[in-house]
């Protein structure tokens, strides 16, 4: 140690053998980047699921701000614009997509094949081509399906049930959304003894038309078919059915909230953190081919009295006792 005192050797070596820990504190930690596509604005109710999505990813290790960054692009109900908005999130490299429905999640479709995709709100993501299978999805795409078509006879019952002296009834659905429920709410209407007329529009600007084609055929109620654009129309789908004296049932609880009289289904706050679960998992390292799509295990009935009210309408109790929410 010839020109260096012990103090020096010492302050020396544990500068040294502080150095690998220093660099070690020192190393950027990871953010990771997740795209949002939806299709409607953010809006205070949209807003509320962006937050259940973000508590799923919390459920899993990741936090805006510390190790993740999410990226919103919302198509404000103009469809058109999601294949770009899908291509904008693909160029600023995101480790993952989250799809809000079946239009962003064709749109994400098409703009990538290796980026993972998870996505909520499909009527029949087999049929559709999302996934090879439920249980092995393939590809890379997985996310939660919307309840079987069962459901949509249980909504037919729950909806006669409401309005007991119900015969005809009017199903609006979209023609561009693939699905087996349309099939399913002629056959359930047949069962229970109801006429059943169907109305197709894929354009809210119709929407008026075909509230007034019911009134001349003199249908007495609404079955609203799950499809996203009905989904983002919510609000005025309930004013229309309530300026035209038409009790209307919805598939989620948001539905009710918006003044349909009674909505029945999955709780869409619940499958928006579950999605972020399944993000998380992604980004953990799984595979979206080796995730199972979920299907909904638990329902919700929710009665608007507040609608019944102005339909002229009284629920029968029995129905009362077994809703989950009543909004009075």
């Amino acid at each position: 140690m010839a020109g260096m005192t012990r103090r020096a050797f010492i302050v020396s070596g544990a500068a040294l053998l502080a150095t690998p820990q220093l660099t070690q504190a020192q190393q950027p930690r990871k953010v990771w980047r997740v795209g949002f596509l939806g299709a409607g604005s953010p809006n205070l109710a949209d807003d509320t699921l962006v937050e259940a999505l973000r508590e799923g990813l919390r459920d899993t290790g990741y936090v805006e701000g510390r190790n993740l960054l999410i990226e919103l692009r919302w198509a404000e109900q103009r469809y058109e614009r999601l294949p770009e908005l899908a291509t904008e999130l693909i160029r600023l490299g995101v480790d993952v997509i989250f799809a809000s429905g079946e239009p962003p999640t064709y749109a994400a479709k098409q703009a990538t094949s290796t980026v993972p995709i998870v996505f909520t709100g499909a009527t029949d993501p087999v049929g559709t081509g999302f996934v090879a299978s439920l249980s092995h999805p393939g590809g890379n795409m997985t996310g939660l399906t919307l309840a079987d078509t069962k459901v949509t006879g249980k909504r037919l019952s729950l909806l006669k049930e409401a309005v007991p002296k119900l015969t005809r009834v009017g199903t609006l659905s979209n023609p561009r959304t693939r699905t087996e429920h349309l099939t399913v709410s002629g056959a359930s209407a047949h069962a229970l003894g109801l006429q059943s007329r169907v109305y197709e529009t894929g354009a809210p600007e119709q929407f008026e038309k075909l509230f007034s084609r019911m009134a001349v055929d003199r249908v007495q109620a609404v079955l609203l078919l799950p499809d996203n654009i009905l989904f983002q129309e919510r609000a005025r789908l309930a004013d229309l059915a309530l300026r035209h004296r038409l009790p209307m049932i919805g598939w989620r609880s948001v539905f009710a909230q918006a003044g349909v009289l009674i909505s029945y289904g999955a709780n869409i706050h619940a499958d928006f953190r579950r999605a972020g679960v399944l993000v998380g998992k992604i980004l953990d390292g799984a595979k979206p081919s080796d995730l199972p799509v979920e299907e909904p295990t638990k329902f919700e009935l929710v009665i608007n009295l507040k609608t019944a009210k102005a339909l002229g309408l009284t629920i029968p109790p029995s129905l009362l006792l077994r809703a989950d929410q009543v909004i009075e």
